[in-house]
């Protein structure tokens, strides 16, 4: 890969939808969540915060009480009853081994159906299961679960960019889904192929929680993206609302880092989820700063 393929805040606005004065919150996007565990309720609260910030129109969360409760809490607005929604985010505070039957069969329902689901950590072990328009979001080590499943070997832990798009590119190819690899640099790949680098983050991002935040970030934008959609848009097109998500996210975690101090300091990912607004409304501009390109 170059720097010719990475993806930039010109990128991301010309993917982010704006609202016009014609919109309401379901033509803005309907987001549904399964995520969160009662063991780990906090990344249903990230996920869902996340999605907000990020501009969709409505958010329905489904899962532990435990975790309604606390959603509710900081954001009241968000719906706990079953619904149409245009997009899925699954797994996030999940634990596979945790999973009940009741749950198992929910997942797999979710992910074969006709919505795009974006697949995240503890639903990874469904990720080659299904009809759905997936976005894989592993992690390194996640990603060799994946891979082993698909009867791929494991990426290699001193594997340099190329080989980390590589893998991203073959597990795509292999999955019928679009990958993306997570790390300091991440990579996003679709089944066809066509491979994106997004460099916009902080290594103070490599804290609990920002891979959440992540996730209802790309789940936004999916939303967002569906209910606008046409068919012939398919499955390619989740690479590039991929990208932008992860623009997104990578700017936040700069901005809220970088209102520390010019070297940055520590953020959490609530931070990262609350910068989220102002780097949307930024991008929303017509005018992008040279910063932002």
């Amino acid at each position: 890969m170059t720097e010719a393929d990475t993806w930039t805040g010109e990128d991301a606005r010309r993917i982010l939808r704006v609202p016009t004065s014609t919109d309401d919150k379901y033509s803005r996007g309907v987001l549904g969540l399964r995520t969160g565990s009662t063991a780990y309720p906090g990344a249903a609260v990230l996920g869902v915060e996340a999605a907000w910030r990020t501009g969709v129109g409505m958010v329905r969360y489904l899962g532990p009480s435990r975790a309604q409760d606390l959603i509710l809490a900081r954001r009241p607005e968000t719906v706990t009853a079953d619904g149409r929604v245009q997009a899925w985010v699954i797994g996030s505070g999940t634990d596979a081994a945790d999973r009940s039957s009741e749950e198992e069969a929910a997942l797999r329902s979710i992910l074969y159906d006709a919505l795009p689901v974006v697949v995240d950590a503890g639903a990874l072990d469904l990720a080659t299961f299904g009809t759905a328009p997936r976005i894989l979001t592993p992690h390194a080590r996640e990603l060799d679960r994946v891979r082993a499943a698909l009867g791929l070997p494991a990426l290699a832990r001193d594997a340099d960019e190329l080989a980390r798009a590589d893998a991203a590119r073959e597990t795509a190819a292999a999955s019928g889904a679009t990958v993306l690899l997570k790390g300091a640099v991440t990579v996003i790949a679709t089944p066809a192929g066509w491979t994106r680098r997004v460099a916009s983050g902080t290594p103070w991002l490599a804290t609990a929680g920002t891979g959440d935040v992540l996730g209802g970030v790309i789940g936004a934008i999916v939303a967002g993206a569906s209910a606008g959609a046409s068919p012939e848009q398919g499955v390619e097109r989740l690479g590039a609302l991929a990208a932008t998500g992860a623009w997104l996210h990578g700017r936040a975690g700069t901005t809220a880092a970088g209102r520390l101090g010019v070297a940055g300091g520590p953020i959490t990912a609530l931070d990262v989820a609350e910068a989220l607004a102002g780097v949307v409304a930024s991008v929303a501009d017509t005018e992008l700063s040279g910063h932002d390109r």
